[in-house]
């Protein structure tokens, strides 16, 4: 999941919520508004050119997930592309800075205050008087009250996917002139700067009809510096030209070409120079900086030192973290293997043209546990989980080797940077091993305990087709064991094996006499960030009756497993597996060892890509999943229906919203709503952070890291790259002046 700049409010992001046994919150939840805001945990990596630096014209190929099914962002299944396409041809009245921070675009505003309080809450909008549609006419009062009507909720025939904000407007009325915009909200809202970015013209949000369908593929009129030329499906490119009518700082680009490449396939599509820019995965990361250390030793050793096969293979075999001999093994099993290794020679000498960006995503990862049911839905288990779990090293597997701050995240609501950050991680402790087998204990659960081995057998046997999902396979026993299904504690994956021989009795007493492995589907990849209507919500309770403590384990029990009611605790751990999944894959290994240290025990299955979201973590089934969400630069207006209570609904099922841990409580409701209706800043702020010191309490979601922002950019692109928070500048993007390079003609002036 990438961030765009577009809009300033966040798609839907998932946590989880405090239960009603709160623990009370430490004084670092009410920290004052004053204090000095943290910066953000690495700066923006986009090599800054001023604009007369840049050369006039040019195609920008910007490659990206696939082309866009709607142009509205309004609509559940607008994506990344269409909040791209959005930032580039529409206008947004707020831009993101460097923090997170929104700040009037003067390019479509002169100024917007709160001019009223009372009796209500009006805003007051001052447009730019340049401001215009591609088709002439002003942007006025007209665009406005079409998109507070359609947005509003009041009318059922807009499918839309939000409403926040919208539905507290009482009114809009034009100003003294049509350059004015009176907005009068019927409640007080805090985050009224969220509104109208992105802004769409009259025409696509005055029907139903324009709205629905009108503007999927298509928009009547645009008003940023690209207009949208053309969208081709077949071919998966989409064109956004120069706009001859912008009235500010002129494009540089005279094109922006989004084009359609899978995430797996990026480097293929960099090397055949079909793109100048794309977020890549940390492999190809590597691929290209091992590409630009061949330039930098070609360049010192001169002219006979082209990368040859024999070198090919060097490379090849650094990148896929094997040395030459293993390699030339590997390749000389495969027919094509002089193929193979041209084939990556040309593709490594292509790639010394471009350049790795890096920064840190403003989106975190989190472990998400569900609590609506089985061992979750105990507060104590939850908790005995986070404090299992060693967020520092999760922190450093991931970000550690790619050179970025390998920081936890200490906030469901915001990022370091932002104004709303705060480490509110106190509120539930750090890892501690003893308090976690204390917290187990105290629930219930005992090493050693009874099992029913039969019924175990048939609840994963039924878990594991669940988890498959309508493109699931039957297990193949002769399949690779990193696939699919595996239980951590019965068999020596993830390193275990290793530790484990140097005393075969320690192994016995963690893992049991027979190992088991299952082998399952071939899986997908991050979470696209959609909303999803839920399958099954069933609301849990508190398993089961609790075993005294110091239980002594029957005869032949495997020492250290946790039991309760003839039931092991096996927790489900749900992942993708497919192209940009390395990462979650490894701190989900990382993580099922830190929880067989206190008795729990994971069985792992990875699904595929169009099921991991709608038809697990959206419809409850799974204990455990990671997934990532993007930060809120208006948390008290998002995080409400993510965190929002669940209730029970009239067909006897559970109405979650977006929160799909299924974990809330009333008193997290009402800091949310008071936050919302709170116009003073500070106070406001102090509310948020109070509600998110609440949810670290419940372990409902532990934030585990801020996600990498990895970009590969031509060398002479300047202005695009790692944009960390802050909006895009798609009018001041470009190539950089020949000049300006020295000269040289091997960098490509497009």
């Amino acid at each position: 999941m990438s961030h765009d700049g577009v809009g300033l409010r966040a798609v839907m992001r998932s946590v989880a919520f405090l239960t009603a046994g709160a623990l009370a919150v430490p004084a670092l939840a009410a920290c004052s508004a004053d204090e000095e805001v943290a910066k953000p945990l690495a700066a923006q990596d986009i090599a800054p050119a001023t604009r007369d630096r840049i050369a006039d014209g040019g195609t920008l190929r910007w490659a990206v997930d696939a082309v866009p099914q709607t142009l509205n962002t309004f609509q559940a299944d607008a994506d990344a592309g269409t909040s791209r396409i959005a930032g580039a041809v529409l206008p947004s009245l707020y831009r993101l800075d460097s923090n997170g921070i929104p700040q009037l675009n003067p390019d479509y505003l002169e100024s917007a205050k709160i001019v009223e309080t009372e009796p209500k809450q009006v805003v007051l909008y001052k447009l730019n008087q340049q401001a215009v549609w591609s088709d002439g006419r002003e942007i006025g009062a007209a665009d406005f009250a079409a998109q507070w009507r359609a947005l509003s909720g009041k009318d059922s025939a807009y499918w839309t996917a939000r409403n926040a904000g919208y539905d507290r407007i009482e009114k809009i009325e034009r100003g003294k002139s049509n350059l004015e915009v009176r907005v009068t909200f019927s409640r007080p809202y805090a985050d009224w700067k969220s509104l109208f970015s992105p802004l769409y013209p009259k025409d696509v949000m005055g029907t139903a009809d324009a709205f629905n369908d009108g503007a999927r593929t298509k928009l009547q009129a645009t008003a940023g510096p690209f207009t949208l030329q053309k969208i081709d499906h077949k071919s998966g490119e989409v064109l956004l030209a120069r706009n001859p009518r912008w009235w500010g700082r002129p494009a540089k680009l005279s094109e922006i070409a989004l084009i359609a490449v899978p995430r797996d396939k990026r480097a293929e599509a960099l090397a055949a120079d079909k793109v100048d820019l794309a977020e890549i995965d940390p492999e190809e990361a590597g691929r290209i900086t091992l590409a630009a250390r061949d330039k930098g030793t070609a360049r010192l050793q001169g002219p006979g030192s082209a990368l040859t096969p024999a070198k090919a293979l060097r490379s090849w075999a650094v990148a896929h973290g094997s040395d030459a001999g293993a390699a030339s093994d590997e390749i000389k099993a495969r027919k094509k293997q002089r193929t193979v290794i041209a084939t990556y020679a040309r593709q490594q000498t292509s790639l010394r043209d471009f350049v790795v960006r890096k920064s840190l995503e403003p989106a975190y990862t989190q472990l998400a546990l569900n609590g609506s049911e089985g061992p979750l839905a105990d507060e104590r288990v939850r908790r005995a989980v986070a404090r299992a779990i060693n967020r520092d090293e999760l922190a450093k597997a991931v970000l550690g080797p790619l050179g970025l701050p390998a920081v936890p995240v200490g906030s469901h609501l915001a990022l370091s940077g932002q104004p709303d950050y705060a480490d509110n991680s106190g509120a539930l402790g750090g890892q501690d091993t003893k308090e976690a087998q204390a917290l187990l204990a105290d629930a219930g659960w005992v090493p050693g305990g009874p099992v029913n081995e039969q019924q175990q057998q048939q609840k994963k046997d039924k878990d594991k087709d669940k988890a498959a999902g309508p493109e699931g396979k039957k297990a193949d026993p002769t399949a690779d064991s990193d696939d699919g299904t595996f239980i951590v504690g019965e068999d020596d994956k993830n390193g275990e094996a290793d530790r484990d021989k140097k005393d075969p009795k320690d192994h016995a007493e963690k893992h049991g006499k027979n190992g088991k492995q299952h082998a399952d589907d071939e899986a997908g990849k991050d979470v696209d960030g959609r909303q999803y209507a839920p399958k099954d919500n069933r609301q849990g309770g508190a398993p089961g009756a609790y075993a005294p403590k110091g239980t002594a384990a029957p005869a032949g029990a495997a020492a250290g497993a946790l039991a309760k009611d003839g039931k092991a605790l096996t927790l489900r751990f749900v992942l993708p597996s497919g192209p940009g999944s390395d990462a979650l894959r490894t701190v989900a290994d990382q993580i099922s060892r830190m929880l067989e240290r206190i008795g729990i025990r994971t069985e792992t299955t990875k699904v595929p890509d169009d099921s991991y979201f709608k038809d697990h973590i959206a419809s409850g089934q799974y204990d455990l999943a990671l997934y990532s969400w993007p930060a809120s630069a208006f948390p008290a207006t998002d995080a409400r229906p993510i965190y929002a209570k669940p209730v029970p609904a009239a067909d006897g099922s559970l109405a979650i919203e977006q929160n799909y841990t299924r974990v809330g409580t009333d008193q997290v409701d009402q800091l949310f709503d008071q936050a919302i209706a709170t116009l003073d800043e500070d106070e406001s702020r102090s509310l948020v952070r109070k509600a998110d010191a609440r949810i670290w309490a419940a372990a409902g979601s532990i934030p585990l890291y801020q996600r990498p922002q990895l970009m590969a950019t031509r060398l002479n692109l300047a202005n695009a790259g790692a944009f960390g928070f802050q909006t895009p500048l798609y009018e001041d993007m470009g190539f950089l002046k020949k000049d300006v390079q020295g000269g040289t003609a091997t960098e490509k002036d497009r």
